[in-house]
């Protein structure tokens, strides 16, 4: 009797190991089954449907700052007009100044024929709302993309159509009246909450496919006060820095251009670049402080601690900028600089000092191609570092920053590939990462 007991109480632990075995068996190949099966191609699509594909940015630098940004690829190509309606085929994107060039043209193109921006309409235009104060002077960026996006093929007047919506913020207009910082934000603080609620769109995503536009540091300063504004919106602003909590992923940095410009583009004029480096300006940041410190008598770099006088001579700081080939970019009371755009402008190999600065178009454009770009502590080493450049390797360096100068260019009416062109393109990449 015991004996029996016993085997049958064996026979019941073997049945259970092998049912244990059994199911761990059909888990381990159903498992594998739905892993291959997910690792398959999507099935073709019809020849009227592009297909997607869905790429990371990569960046040919190990040190360079580039958002994991996803690209939406389209396999269809068509011939497009830009904005002004001239043609153009972008057969000079094929370079190594750009981080993936067919992959940037491709995914232009699929922007072109499909986003939408919808821009609120509300506020009173005479105040603070719908267009900036004018289009000229350091902060015009805002001022251009203002009129450019009322004027674009983007804006749409159906919100439900819309990828992303503009919210008209013009606080370059308010400093304009004298209005305080802290009143500045009581007016962007009422706005908003009008318009929340006004429209459902804001509490789909809240407020992250929403995004709005400011090239001064006093709409930075402003909208801080709006805590769910600066961290939940899109912010399209001058200064990306950590010190006014930039999210490179989340913000876009908008190119400082001062225009209009006073002399037209250099162009490939590298023989009458004798001086190795200039700089001008104010000392109103630790790095200019050192940088005038260190380098203001040397002979070979130009370096000048105030501004040139006008009396001097007419446009005397602008044709420093001809006879150069590195111009000195540190930061001021931000980041920023309207000095690069002038830079890229007038035909300057760039040279970046700072310890963190995501400059614009960092995750299209190869900055490493056209511009040097060194740490603020480079800063004592700076002429050595300069020299250390060969004559060919500035040549390079020359020849891809007359590439890149159309980026870097407002236009009215736009035109495909311009400054308000490639912050379209910014808003594009990041608009995929939505859901709702």
């Amino acid at each position: 009797m015991i004996a029996g007991k016993q085997h049958s109480q064996h026979s019941q632990l073997f049945s259970l190991k092998g049912a244990i075995l059994t199911l761990s068996i059909l888990t381990l190949f159903s498992f594998s089954y739905f892993s291959f099966k997910s690792l398959r191609p999507p099935l073709p699509l019809s020849p009227s449907t592009p297909q997607l594909t869905l790429l990371p940015t990569t960046s040919s630098s190990p040190d360079a700052t580039v958002p994991s940004h996803v690209h939406i690829v389209a396999n269809e190509k068509e011939n497009h007009v830009d904005e002004g309606g001239e043609e153009e085929d972008g057969s000079d994107l094929f370079t190594d100044v750009y981080h993936s060039p067919k992959l940037f043209k491709l995914n232009f193109e699929e922007m072109e024929r499909k986003f939408k921006i919808y821009v609120y309409p509300d506020g009173d235009p005479k105040t603070f709302y719908q267009t900036p104060r004018k289009l000229t002077g350091k902060y015009a960026s805002e001022g251009y993309f203002f009129q450019n996006i009322r004027e674009s093929r983007f804006r749409t007047d159906d919100p439900d159509q819309a990828h992303l919506f503009f919210i008209p913020i013009s606080c370059h207009k308010m400093r304009g009246k004298g209005t305080s910082y802290e009143n500045m934000t009581i007016i962007v603080q009422h706005y908003l909450d009008s318009l929340i609620a006004k429209y459902p769109y804001w509490n789909r995503t809240l407020g992250a496919d929403h995004f709005f536009v400011t090239c001064h540091d006093v709409g930075v300063r402003a909208t801080e006060g709006v805590p769910f504004l600066v961290k939940n919106a899109i912010r399209v602003v001058c200064s990306p820095s950590y010190d006014v909590g930039f999210i490179p992923h989340k913000d876009v940095a908008l190119p400082q251009v001062l225009q209009p410009f006073a002399l037209p583009a250099g162009g490939n004029d590298v023989e009458n670049r004798t001086t190795l480096g200039f700089w001008a300006g104010h000392r109103n940041s630790k790095i200019r402080v050192i940088l005038a410190r260190v380098w203001e008598n040397d002979t070979e770099l130009d370096i000048s601690n105030n501004r040139i006088n006008r009396a001097t001579g007419h446009l005397v700081y602008q044709k420093r900028f001809y006879r150069t080939k590195f111009c000195i970019c540190p930061g001021g009371s931000q980041v920023n600089s309207a000095r690069i755009t002038d830079s890229i402008h007038y035909g300057c190999v760039p040279v970046i000092l700072s310890n963190y600065y995501d400059l614009p178009f960092n995750d299209i454009l190869n900055w490493q191609k056209f511009a040097v770009v060194l740490r603020e502590n480079d800063v004592y080493n700076l002429k050595q570092i300069l020299k250390n450049l060969s004559q060919e390797e500035f040549v390079t360096l020359h020849k891809n920053l007359v590439t890149v100068q159309k980026h870097f260019q407002w236009n009215s009416p736009p035109i495909r590939y311009d400054a308000f062109h490639m912050v379209i393109y910014e808003l594009w990449l990041r608009h995929h990462v939505i859901k709702y």
